[in-house]
């Protein structure tokens, strides 16, 4: 099979992977499920990933490599920016967040979703934090920016769905410098 193939081959398993994932969870999503979405053999899902919890791994991963790059007041915005106002048009429309919680009575997807979210959300808004408490501190504002994202682009909340980054702008500034006890600007791109 030449290259070209293979990689449409596997960009189709990640599309259809991230969908079941999406709308289904790990545990009710088979690899059969998942092949017959792509058009192909479900062995070539063991070919290109090695096994269902890599292909999981890879289609649930879509933290953006730059989110940690720039202006330190400008973190939170680039997150919010991230989580509640990106495209999710790759998943169907679905966050992908919410195939890792629907994932969640899974062992493995329990502990991915604890490492991304402590090792690249809250960790690097600890950093940022002025006082003490950095480590509750940062969780709180991760879970309240989780909590919009969730309300905005999975249940679709009236407010918060028709929101757009201005409008937020200045709430969103507002908790995130009590919080890390320090100004943080920016208003969230989509």
């Amino acid at each position: 099979m030449p290259t070209r193939d293979r990689e449409a081959t596997r960009a189709r398993l990640l599309e259809a992977a991230r969908l079941r994932f999406a709308r289904e969870g790990y545990d009710a999503t088979s690899v059969r499920d998942i092949a017959r979405d792509a058009g192909v053999d479900a062995t070539l899902i063991f070919r290109y990933f090695g096994s269902k919890k890599r292909l999981f791994d890879e289609a649930a991963a879509d933290i953006p490599d730059n989110l940690l790059d720039g202006p330190e007041e400008e973190l939170v915005a680039r997150m919010l920016g991230s989580v509640v106002f990106r495209d999710w048009a790759r998943y169907g429309g679905e966050h992908p967040l919410v195939a890792m919680l629907r994932s969640s009575a899974h062992e493995d997807a329990r502990r991915r979703i604890r490492e991304e979210v402590c090792t690249t959300y809250v960790r690097a808004l600890e950093d940022l934090v002025e006082g003490e408490d950095a480590a509750l501190r940062a969780e709180l504002l991760s879970a309240w920016l989780v909590g919009i994202g969730i309300l905005r682009g999975v249940v679709a909340t009236p407010a918060l769905a028709e929101a757009e980054p201005a409008d937020l702008a200045p709430y969103v500034e507002s908790v995130a410098s009590a919080l890390l006890g320090r100004p943080m600007s920016g208003i969230p791109q989509p």
